[in-house]
């Protein structure tokens, strides 16, 4: 018992620290932009997407290869690489120097993630897997909930500071991990083909190139179309080569488990709302009300709060009583209804009421959602898929993250008056409220049953 306590503990940093990241970093961005000239909203998301689609494009790939080794050894060296990151990204000078560290710390990040998980699965019992992986998902909204107040509090003094702390951390992961991890022998599975990896990665980069540049260049210019064009060339040959190659970067037959493909096509569209509304909060509190970071932190933290909290008390009771499908429901439900309150009531003058309240109706969404499609999709695949899995899942939720990023900044683009930058952002919020309603789909043809 205490031996299965350290392994999920140190586990956890697979999760905890890419969270905090991703929260410290949305409210670092202002201040980001005013330091390297004010660059324009478009080139600053990509210190967003850059991470967010070189994790997803690798999560599947590293998986793959981790399989093969032992994941006490992987897990290690994902942490020390996005520590290396971290600490490199303090020192940037220009924004695409700091675009091109958090592509190497999403590298790190791709293995460390998909390895906890692995971890967690290989050590644990089958009856308290689920159980673990919800949990799991729970302490990263935990530290999504420092994330905000921390990031805040250091960018009060310097953003690279975040960078700093991010870096500490994984040090001293990296410590704690050589003491008490097991070794976890990997299997014997074949080397993941680089031409895949090619495929999906530039793939998904050309979709969101295109997206972030509609504003700039409109919908109908060369430039979109092209991009817009080899994406889906890329990723029709991606999937082709997924269903010919006798070695696939992602195995079809996972998406022949029915638990597995309900929990992971529920994952896009939750997840296209989730990245969004991070980084509309953040751009809003910042620059339409002329909020500190630390404040924005603060008014940030009760949704990411109420994650573990939701997670622990109440989504393990829903699925008992009824399998995925409820606790699912129930959080696309409050996730449209926080949408809902900002798109209906923010106004010119600040409210940091609405605010709190959108964020705790999206918090308790993302505490019921999360974890519950996690903690399914995880629990159903076979032990020689559990990398591999978790990294295919975790692949569409960060590709997905990234859409939804780059989906915001084309429809705010760069109104000229705070009542247009208003109605954009009010359209947004709608938008999101009604791409979050998607994720019933699958919840209720894959997941409505008590074995999912």
């Amino acid at each position: 018992m205490a031996n299965l306590k350290k392994i999920f503990a140190v586990a956890c940093v697979g999760t905890a620290i890419p969270n905090l990241d991703l929260f410290s970093i949305n409210i670092a961005l202002p201040k980001i932009a005013a330091e390297f000239k004010d660059v324009p909203l478009e080139d600053l998301s990509w210190v967003l997407n850059g991470y967010a689609i070189a994790y997803a494009a690798l999560l599947v790939f590293f998986g793959r290869l981790a399989e093969g080794y032992r994941r006490d050894r992987s897990f290690i060296l994902g942490v020390g690489i996005f520590t290396l990151a971290a600490a490199a990204s303090a020192t940037a000078s220009n924004v695409w120097e700091l675009v091109a560290y958090r592509v190497l710390a999403a590298a790190g990040a791709a293995l460390m993630t998909p390895t906890s998980i692995g971890l967690i699965l290989a050590t644990f019992p089958p009856e308290r897997r689920g159980a673990a992986v919800r949990n799991w998902a729970g302490i990263g909204g935990l530290a999504a909930a420092l994330g905000p107040v921390l990031g805040g509090a250091l960018v009060s003094i310097d953003w690279r500071w975040v960078f700093v702390a991010n870096a500490t951390l994984g040090a001293s992961s990296i410590l704690i991990g050589w003491r008490h991890l097991p070794n976890v022998p990997g299997h014997d599975v074949k080397r993941p083909s680089l031409l895949a990896a090619f495929l999906v990665t530039t793939g998904i980069a050309a979709l969101i190139f295109a997206i972030v540049k509609i504003n700039a260049w409109g919908w109908h210019s060369p430039q979109v179309i092209s991009s817009m064009a080899i994406s889906l060339v890329l990723l029709g040959l991606f999937c082709l080569h997924s269903l010919k190659s006798p070695n696939p970067l992602v195995d079809p037959a996972l998406f022949r488990i029915r638990p597995y493909s309900g929990a992971a096509l529920a994952m896009i569209p939750y997840s296209v709302s989730f990245g969004a509304m991070l980084f509309s909060v953040a751009v809003w509190g910042q620059s339409a009300w002329g909020w500190s970071a630390l404040q924005a932190g603060l008014a940030i933290i009760p949704g990411p709060l109420m994650v573990p909290l939701t997670s622990s008390l109440l989504t393990g009771r829903l699925i008992e009583r009824g399998g995925a499908v409820y606790p699912v429901t129930l959080g696309t439900a409050l996730i449209m209804m926080g949408f809902s309150i900002w798109a209906s009531f923010i106004g010119t003058e600040p409210n940091t009421a609405l605010i709190v309240m959108g964020m705790t109706c999206n918090g308790i969404g993302v505490g019921l959602i999360f974890p519950a499609l996690m903690g399914t999709a995880t629990q159903a695949l076979p032990p020689d898929a559990f990398a591999t899995g978790s990294g295919a899942i975790n692949m569409l939720r960060q590709a997905s993250i990234a859409i939804g990023v780059a989906m915001f900044v084309a429809i705010v683009g760069s109104p000229a008056s705070l009542q247009a930058r208003l109605e954009a952002f009010q359209f947004g919020w709608w938008l999101l409220a009604a791409v979050t309603s998607l994720t019933l789909l699958p919840t209720f043809k894959f997941l409505n049953s008590r074995k999912s």
